[in-house]
């Protein structure tokens, strides 16, 4: 299952190296254009950019290509994985669809955050806190599991298996970022 997903998690970590610099900065502009809703709550939040959001789908495209040329260069590496044609349009096309579905799932969860009052990018305490703590950890991992199920047909239970696995390497890279200071929090 990493052989798949080396592409979205190497994506995912250079999109986060890439907010931090000062030309993302420069372009920055959120999703929800800085609009609220009638209750006054903004509908995504600050943190949701365009430039973050095609970010990650540049990224991830780019990476599934990169790793689509490792693998011709080692074939017995990822013999497994490329039940499909590997050539550079494929990977290019199945990487930015990865980095696109990414991105489109996390924002149901922003939306239903700023409806509960929890700030851009900050956690809270309580059942609530915990609830979209393992949320914040696996709404993208459903529609990257859902391409990856597109690409090659797997039972219910790998997919399953798919978010899990991808939730635990997500708490792990987001504890690795925090600790080297790029991330603010888990």
């Amino acid at each position: 299952m990493y052989i798949t997903m080396l592409p979205v998690i190497l994506g995912g970590i250079l999109n986060m190296l890439f907010v931090k610099t000062p030309l993302y900065r420069k372009l920055k502009a959120p999703i929800d254009c800085g609009k609220s809703l009638r209750d006054g709550k903004r509908i995504l939040g600050g943190n949701k950019t365009w430039i973050g959001f095609f970010g990650m789908i540049v990224f991830c495209a780019a990476a599934q290509a990169g790793w689509g040329a490792v693998c011709l260069r080692f074939p017995d590496l990822c013999y497994i994985y490329f039940r499909f044609e590997n050539t550079f349009p494929f990977n290019l096309t199945v990487g930015a669809a990865l980095g696109f579905v990414y991105m489109l799932f996390e924002l149901p969860n922003s939306f239903v955050k700023r409806r509960l009052d929890i700030p851009d990018g900050k956690t809270v305490g309580g059942i609530k806190g915990r609830v979209f703590f393992f949320v914040d950890q696996v709404d993208s991992l459903f529609g990257t599991a859902a391409v990856f199920a597109m690409l090659y047909p797997m039972p219910v239970w790998q997919y399953f298996l798919y978010i899990l696995l991808g939730a635990a390497t997500h708490l792990l890279v987001n504890s690795i970022l925090f600790a080297l200071k790029i991330r603010k929090n888990l």
